[in-house]
Parts: C-alpha cells; structure tokens; sequence
C-alpha cells in the first residue's frame, strides 16, 4: 500500500508500533499486524449472514447441538488416563491437561492427524473451541479416539522431549522476561510483511 511505502520510505518503523503482541495470556503467545487483532470486519459480515440464514430457530438448534456434543466430548476426556479437564467448562469451550506428560507433545500428535487445536500455557494445556460441525456423525468420537492413542503413547515416554511447536510453546513459556518473547513475536510479524 502506498502509505506503507512512504512511511518506510521516511525512516519511519510505525509497522512495529502498530503490532500488537501479548506473551502472558493462559491462550498462549498471541502476536497481530493490527490494534484490531484478530476481530475483521469479514467474520462479522458473515456471522450475521450466518444469523439471517439459520434464524433463530436454527440458531437455537445449532447450539443445543454443540453443547450436547461438548458434554459428550468432555465425559469422554475424563475416562482418558493421564488427562484432566481444566475447569468447569459450560458451554463449547474445552481445556485439558496432563500432569503425568508433556501435554505439548499431545498436541504435536494430533496436529499431525490434522486436528486443528489451540494450546495454552499458565497453565500448559489444549484447548477446543467445538462448533456445530464437531457435531457431525463420528467427528468426536475419532477426536477422543486420537486423544486417547496420543496419550497412551505419551505416558509410555513421559520424559520424552517435546519438537516443534510443542518445543516452542513450552521454551516461550519458560522465559521469564515476557518483554523478549514480545519483541520475538513481533518481529516475526515485521518480517513477514517486510519487502525487502
């Protein structure tokens, strides 16, 4: 865009006031290009194209549909060995951790089975936010079927060294200054959009 080329061209660095970047949210490192974070007009015009479409009976339905099937999938994590739900989750939001692993590294497995899953840290865990398309025949059901293959593997090698993401989140976790993990993310962000 032209007055991103003529700030830069001014010596003017505004890309890296304009990033937003919070180290120290339970949701994990988050880092945006913009104040207006992850919240685009896009999604708003389609949520309410979504609203218009299903009504509100349709939305009614819809949403007794995702909380049954979060209460389905958090009996289901309960009857996990080496899992615990974290808090008491009330509608379609579901956290859970492990005391006996490296709960990072359940989430390294089951992003390679292509479950699309947030991770969290303070304190480490996962976290699902299930929608009505969870709610399809047999989607919850293979997410707890790879759940519990993922932990069966992880309590067979508890002390086993997390790789990747599962090794970034838990390295950002543990350093103390949130300030550097900050100006990480940051960074990141500005090179991404760099043209040079």
């Amino acid at each position: 865009q032209w007055y991103q080329r003529r700030v830069r061209s001014s010596g003017i660095n505004a890309e890296y006031g304009q990033i937003t970047s919070t180290s120290d949210w339970a949701g994990g490192v988050y880092a945006s290009p913009s104040m207006a974070g992850s919240r685009p007009g896009a999604n708003i015009a389609v949520t309410w194209a979504s609203m218009m479409s299903y009504g509100r009976q349709g939305y009614v339905t819809a949403t007794k549909e995702v909380i049954s099937g979060a209460r389905y999938f958090i009996e289901g994590l309960r009857k996990i060995k080496g899992l615990e739900v974290m808090g008491k989750p009330e509608v379609s939001c579901v956290a859970w951790t492990s005391s006996a692993f490296n709960i990072y590294n359940m989430s390294s497995d089951l992003a390679d089975k292509g479950w699309n899953l947030a991770v969290l840290q303070f304190p480490a865990g996962i976290h699902i936010a299930l929608t009505r398309r969870h709610t399809s025949p047999g989607v919850i059901d293979q997410l707890l079927c790879d759940i519990r293959e993922s932990a069966v593997k992880q309590l067979a090698a508890p002390k086993s060294k997390p790789s990747g993401a599962a090794a970034m989140y838990g390295m950002a976790a543990q350093i103390p200054d949130r300030s550097i993990v900050d100006d990480i993310a940051k960074e990141f962000w500005k090179l991404y959009y760099s043209t040079g």
